[in-house]
């Protein structure tokens, strides 16, 4: 697996760039602004890209803004944002734009091994991830009425680890229940969400989208 890493920190990057190499992913370059990010990525195209949200001159969003083009240029190329912080509407920008191979995690995550790695690899692979605590801060939020309100504690709890990114044998493991059982609570979110008949990777994109934005 290829890898380019971007973050204005050469101290973050280079052991980033250390801890993936041990888990056998090849990282191939390294930028520390979005500009340089695009130009490797449109010169190389890796199976994935890791980037600050945070990054010069402004410090704002310029890696959010990175990662949104390279999503549009690049479809196959997954996409892991890192945040210091916990930024919803950024978490909720980036599902909005309805493609594959997406994530979003705290920096904080990156001290554990295994998530990290398991969370690029995802990515990598067209599946999608988004912080636990991130998820926990969208549940809790003070809402209007909406159609997330139909849905039972469980069901809420399904969406939410479909939110995490996490497939139906995933959650069958986090809830220790069947694979029948999630898959009905899976049909229930959809009808109950409104969603139309499609693929189901699609309606799950659009069944997380409505919680985000709930």
């Amino acid at each position: 697996m290829r890898v380019i890493l971007a973050d204005d920190s050469v101290l973050f990057r280079e052991g980033l760039a250390r801890v993936l190499g041990e888990a056998g992913i090849d990282v191939t370059h390294q930028a520390g602004d979005g500009p340089q990010l695009l130009a490797l990525v449109r010169e190389d195209p890796p199976d994935a890209v890791v980037v600050d949200i945070r990054m010069p001159p402004t410090h704002t969003d310029e890696g959010m803004l990175a990662a949104l083009e390279i999503r549009a240029e690049y479809p196959d190329v997954g996409v892991l944002v890192l945040s210091q912080y916990v930024e919803t509407h950024h978490a909720v920008k980036l599902v909005a734009c309805g493609r594959k191979g997406t994530g979003y995690l705290l920096k904080d995550r990156v001290g554990d091994v295994r998530e990290l790695t398991d969370a690029v690899k995802r990515v990598a692979a067209g599946g999608s991830v988004i912080d636990p605590l991130v998820v926990e801060r969208l549940v809790g939020r003070r809402r209007a009425r909406s159609p997330i309100d139909e849905l039972t504690e469980r069901e809420r709890e399904v969406l939410g680890l479909m939110a995490e990114g996490r497939s139906n044998q995933a959650i069958c493991d986090r809830l220790h229940v069947s694979a029948k059982t999630v898959e009905a609570h899976v049909r229930s979110i959809f009808m109950k969400l409104d969603l139309p008949c499609a693929a189901d990777d699609h309606r799950r994109v659009l069944a997380v989208l409505t919680h985000l934005r709930s």
